[in-house]
C-alpha cells in the first residue's frame, strides 16, 4: 500500500517525541516505514532558580511540531491527515509536574536538569536502601517537602511530561513502566510502583499531616500494549489546530525517551543495548 492511502485510510501510526531540544513528530505505515515527518525546535527556561518549559511552550509546541507533519504530507502525499491507527506520546524522563484537585499546575514543570534535590536523593536512597536519583520524580517531591514549600499540602497528582501529555491528550492519567521507572521504584513482581516504599516514604512525611497518602498521587502504571485512552474531541483539537483529525484514535501508555531509544534501535532483545548522545549520554543493556 503506497504511502498516500496510507494515510488516507488511516492506517498510519503517528509517534511524537518531547526532547530537550526539540519536538519530533514521525509517521509510520503498517510496516513500521517511515513516511512524513515534523518537527519544533525549543528550550527550557531557568527561571526562579528551575530548569523549566512553561505550558504555553509545550502545547504550541506540540501544534507547531504537528502543524509541519501535516505540512510534509501536504508536499509529498497533496493530502490531508484525518484518522490515524494509534498514536504514542514520549518525553524526556523525570522531573516533577504537580496538580491539585482542579487540575491546575502548582508551580512550573521543573524538568530532569534540575539538581536541587541532593538533600532528598541522599535520604530516600538510604531509606529505600536504593538508589534514588537526583531526576526522579520522587526526589523532587520529597525535596519540595524538606523545603516546606506551600504548594505541596495541595498536591492531588504528580506525573511526567509525557503523562501530562497524555493526560490531556486521553483524559487518562496513566503512564508507562519505563517512563514510572524514572518517577520512583518499580516492584519486578508487581511491574507497579513498590508498596513497600510508597509506605516508607508515607511514614516519612507523616509529621507533616499532609491530607494525601503517596499512592494517590501517582498515575497508573501500564505495560507495553495495554489500552491507555483514545484521542478525545478536545485532544484532537490540541494536537491539530487545524480540526481536520478526528477523535477515537487509540493511544498507547506514554513513555520516556530511555524506551523510545531502545525501540528505535530495536535494542529490546536479550544482550542488545543502544547508546544516546543527546543533551545527556546514557546506555541502555538488556540483560538476562
Amino acid at each position: 500500500m503506497n504511502p498516500r492511502t496510507v494515510i488516507e485510510s488511516g492506517k498510519a501510526v503517528l509517534g511524537i517525541e518531547f526532547g530537550s531540544t526539540r519536538i519530533k513528530a514521525v509517521l509510520v505505515d503498517e510496516e513500521h516505514n517511515p513516511i512524513a515527518q515534523g518537527s519544533h525546535e525549543w528550550e527550557n527556561q531557568f527561571e526562579g532558580g528551575y530548569w523549566t518549559y512553561s505550558l504555553d511552550a509545550i502545547w504550541t509546541g506540540l501544534q507547531a511540531c504537528y502543524s509541519a507533519l501535516r505540512e510534509d504530507v501536504r508536499i509529498h502525499y497533496n493530502t490531508e491527515i484525518t484518522s490515524l491507527s494509534a498514536i504514542g506520546i514520549s518525553a524526556m524522563m523525570h522531573g516533577y509536574m504537580a496538580f491539585n484537585d482542579a487540575d491546575q499546575l502548582l508551580v512550573p514543570f521543573r524538568t530532569w536538569r534540575n539538581t536541587n534535590t541532593g538533600p532528598a536523593a541522599r535520604v530516600l536512597s538510604e531509606k529505600f536502601n536504593f538508589n534514588m536519583p537526583l531526576r526522579w520524580s520522587l526526589s523532587h517531591l520529597y525535596q519540595c517537602v524538606l523545603d516546606d514549600e506551600p504548594h505541596v499540602k495541595d498536591v492531588r497528582f504528580i506525573t511526567t511530561l509525557a503523562g501530562y501529555i497524555h493526560w490531556k491528550l486521553t483524559g487518562h492519567k496513566v503512564l508507562g513502566v519505563g517512563d514510572a521507572s524514572g518517577m520512583m521504584p518499580i516492584d519486578a513482581a508487581t511491574k507497579d510502583f513498590d508498596s513497600k516504599r510508597i509506605e516508607i516514604f508515607d511514614k516519612l512525611v507523616a509529621p507533616k499531616a499532609y491530607p494525601w497518602k503517596l499512592k494517590e498521587l501517582l498515575p497508573k502504571v501500564l505495560l507495553s500494549g495495554e489500552p491507555a485512552g483514545v484521542l478525545t474531541e478536545g485532544g484532537a483539537r490540541l494536537l491539530d489546530i487545524s480540526g481536520h483529525l478526528t477523535p477515537g484514535v487509540p493511544c498507547c501508555p506514554p513513555e520516556g525517551d530511555a524506551g523510545t531509544g531502545m525501540v528505535a534501535t530495536n535494542a529490546v532483545k536479550v544482550r542488545t543495548g543502544n547508546v544516546s548522545a543527546g543533551t545527556p549520554s546514557f546506555s541502555m543493556i538488556v540483560l538476562e
